[in-house]
């Protein structure tokens, strides 16, 4: 039996020792590809071939690795050779270890620069500016809905969406000791804070929530201050050193944030694309259903409409919608102009491939 076990490691030595030179030989390769793109000047990081790269691995893969696990496998790989061309700065909500963050890392893999930000609008301001080549914001949750100020965000910034993350959330209880008895307060981004009500009713209903700019930085604090409490993720407790209070204290388990990524160049058509738009309708009956009607005579399937006044002017609302398609396709080309004749304001965030779940 020892030596049957023996003969079986001997050959996964002998499959490592062949990985590792076939993505060393992959690297030369990238390196090459490299050269020519600064020679051409030409985008070093193109999110439509790795898009299509990760297709067609999980498409051939018969078993039984697992799909998910081939997709976190190659990430990583394709986020290492892209850093011997160039290493990405993504911006996003800081500090580290923000759920923005693992949302970046999942998206671009762990070899991208992460250049960690106050604020959201930040986020926007350092892609614009060049700081970043592209940013990670949240968008909505599953539980409780849209981030308003992501969306403000858009009508103020000329950016274009390039990609999703759909991340599972997780909350968790941490402090200094571990010691609920200890806990006089907590800190928390009100997302979280919300998608946590039930359980901090029931469990330490006196206790009071203080809002900060992130989980992350409710970590923070948390590890500086006696007696303080944070609601972060299980990457903020590894990096501020805290202890579990109670894991997963989110009142639905099915928990999810959805993000977007950013960028000053919009995303090229894959064919499993989604295009998000923003408007506002004209002051008539009927506006909303003149601007819908198109998309429904084009059989364009809508994913989201949202909702939230403009604060511009008292009572005009501002539209956000994913539909199916990308907007060079010719029929959600079409369909957009058509809209356009009835809206007041009509912006095309951008059009990229539809996220999966993280």
């Amino acid at each position: 039996m020892i030596d049957g076990l023996k003969k079986l490691r001997d050959k996964i030595d002998r499959i490592d020792d062949e990985f590792l030179k076939l993505l060393n030989k992959r690297a030369e390769i990238v390196l090459g590809i490299g050269r020519i793109k600064r020679r051409e000047k030409a985008n070093f990081y193109s999110p439509e071939r790795e898009n299509e790269i990760l297709q067609r691995l999980t498409s051939l893969n018969k078993g039984p690795f697992p799909n998910d696990a081939l997709r976190i496998l190659f990430r990583e790989i394709l986020s290492a050779s892209l850093s011997l061309e160039e290493p990405l700065k993504v911006a996003c909500l800081g500090p580290l270890a923000t759920f923005t963050h693992l949302a970046a890392t999942r998206y671009f893999g762990s070899s991208a620069s992460i250049i960690p930000v106050e604020g959201i609008k930040e986020v926007f301001e350092s892609v614009y500016s060049g700081q970043a080549e592209y940013g990670v914001v949240p968008i909505e949750n599953s539980n409780e809905g849209v981030v308003s100020y992501t969306l403000d965000m858009f009508m103020d910034y000329d950016l274009t969406i390039i990609g999703e993350v759909m991340l599972k959330v997780s909350h968790n209880l941490l402090s200094k000791s571990g010691d609920r008895s200890k806990i006089k307060k907590i800190y928390s981004h009100p997302q979280a804070a919300a998608q946590c009500r039930k359980w901090l009713e029931k469990n330490l209903p006196a206790i009071p929530v203080y809002e900060t700019t992130s989980t992350a930085r409710a970590a923070e604090i948390a590890a500086e201050e006696e007696g303080a409490a944070a609601i972060a993720s299980e990457l903020a407790a590894k990096m501020y050193d805290l202890w579990f209070v109670e894991h997963s204290i989110e009142d639905f388990k099915d928990n999810y944030t959805r993000f977007l990524v950013i960028s000053r160049e919009p995303s090229k058509r894959t064919g499993r694309d989604k295009t998000s738009i923003m408007f506002s309708t004209k002051d008539k009956p009927g506006a909303l259903f003149y601007i819908l009607e198109p998309f429904k005579h084009a059989k364009i399937n809508l994913t989201k409409i949202e909702s939230r006044p403009s604060k511009r002017k008292a009572w005009e609302y501002i539209f956000f919608v994913d539909l199916e398609g990308h907007m060079n396709d010719n029929k959600v080309k079409k369909a957009l102009e058509m809209v356009r004749g009835h809206c007041l304001y009509l912006k095309i965030l951008g059009s990229y491939p539809s996220g999966e779940t993280k």
